[in-house]
């Protein structure tokens, strides 16, 4: 347990993030801080930048913006790199994914240059439609593990770094069911000198990190730290991991919308989602495989709000469907349509359409940002293993194995804030307000 007002060690020196990916969502967040850095925007998006947090009572009106309540990295002290399977450095890569426009790329130019991609961990089993010349070689799967702990350790040295944290912005591997090589740590690095095939890229990259003692991300839905093994050792060697999945688009407006219906007690007979996308992620998610892990993610959070076994009547017929089409002209940017059937007094149906024209990346690299600020904050608060804290930018958060998790994203950003609170020693936030009233 984490005592309420701990001593969080200041945030000295310079935090180096380091992306497996350097695609679409990584050459924005990468563009997107040093544009924020030099005035040329804001940090729009970003909770822990532009959010504020409420201390004491209403009548207080004591809202501090996050940032400056709690000791995050300066943006000024983040150093960016990464792994990717192409040679591409940031900027050339950036201009690919074509997210950002040139001019803006062109303000940022020398510096997105300067980040060239380190040799990815990379095999394409786990993601069928990709394949790139910049990859590691290694004896077995340990021995790529340990080249990526060197990886990490120059980076630190070379770049004169306090701290590392990695997020994963990388392709959605494809789905797995359940191995007994994740049961436990020696199993899991017994299997990973016999290349076990139940062991992924992503699950090296994790496992690197947690033994490096540096807090890992996950933005996508595969497996990864989340099996057993991983999740014990992040405990046993007193690592933040947090996952998976970037909340960004159709699943944040389910986490919206589906809370509020609840809440009202209006019953949902049916909730048919489908998108189209380009880029390289629409093109990963093309194969069945691994859009099976993306499917499984975007369907979760509907069968834990609505919750069909405790209310039958609303919610027991519930249809729900999922799909993802790839469409190469609409690139990075992405339209996410809903249809939702529900009904309210005596049955009556009616129902909602939303048709979401968003930009996957320019809703991810903010997400990216906050877990990036927010998984060294937990480290140096002395905070161990799953961070369900931050289940507020998840997709499927992780959670301990006895409890179910939580999206409600209401309830979500109440547990953040409320753990802000508690680690600086402040009141717990219940809303409660009855004193205003006696």
């Amino acid at each position: 347990m984490i005592e309420k007002g701990v001593k969080i060690q200041e945030a000295k020196g310079k935090l180096g993030v380091l992306v497996p990916g350097m695609g679409a969502v990584g050459t924005t967040l990468m563009a997107g801080v040093e544009l924020i850095r030099k005035g040329h925007s804001k940090a729009f998006g970003s909770v822990s930048q532009m959010g504020t947090i409420r201390l004491g009572k209403r009548t207080d009106d004591n809202t501090p913006l996050i940032k400056d309540f709690v000791p995050l990295a300066d943006l000024n002290d983040i150093v960016f790199g990464g792994w990717d399977i192409y040679e591409d450095n940031a900027y050339e890569a950036a201009c690919t994914a074509g997210v950002l426009t040139k001019d803006d790329l062109n303000k940022v130019r020398p510096f997105l240059e300067s980040i060239k991609p380190m040799k990815a961990v990379f095999d394409k089993q786990y993601v069928k439609n990709l394949d790139g010349p910049n990859k590691k070689t290694g004896k077995n799967k340990m021995d790529l593990a340990r080249q990526l702990m060197d990886d990490m350790e120059n980076f630190k040295k070379e770049n004169n770094l306090d701290r590392l944290v990695i997020v994963w912005c990388g392709s959605t591997e494809i789905y797995m069911e359940y191995d007994p090589v994740w049961a436990t740590i020696e199993t899991f690095e017994k299997g990973m000198e016999e290349n076990h095939p139940a062991i992924s890229s992503s699950m090296i990259y994790a496992y690197a990190a947690i033994k490096s003692g540096i807090p890992y991300a996950n933005g996508a839905p595969h497996m990864c730290h989340d099996i057993p093994a991983l999740s014990e050792l992040a405990k046993e060697l007193g690592v933040p991991i947090s996952g998976k999945d970037f909340k960004t688009g159709q699943t944040l407006m389910k986490t919206v919308l589906a809370p509020g219906l609840k809440s009202r007690m209006l019953g949902v007979k049916g909730w048919f989602s489908t998108n189209i996308l380009g880029n390289r992620d629409g093109l990963v998610l093309d194969e069945p495989l691994s859009f099976r892990s993306k499917e499984v993610t975007k369907a979760s959070a509907l069968d834990w709000i609505f919750q069909p076994k405790k209310y039958p009547d609303l919610y027991g017929d519930l249809y729900h469907k999922v799909r993802i089409n790839y469409y190469p002209p609409i690139g990075d940017n992405k339209e996410a349509w809903d249809n939702i059937d529900i009904f309210g007094w005596l049955g009556y149906q009616m129902q909602i359409k939303v048709d979401f024209l968003c930009r996957d990346s320019i809703l991810a690299a903010p997400v990216a940002l906050d877990l990036a600020l927010f998984m060294d904050l937990a480290q140096r608060a002395g905070m161990k293993g799953i961070q369900e804290w931050l289940s507020f930018y998840f997709k499927s958060p992780m959670h301990a194995p006895e409890l179910y998790p939580e999206h409600d994203i209401f309830i979500q950003s109440m547990k953040m804030k409320n753990t802000l609170r508690y680690l600086k020693g402040e009141e717990l936030i219940t809303h409660l307000g009855l004193e205003y009233y006696d």
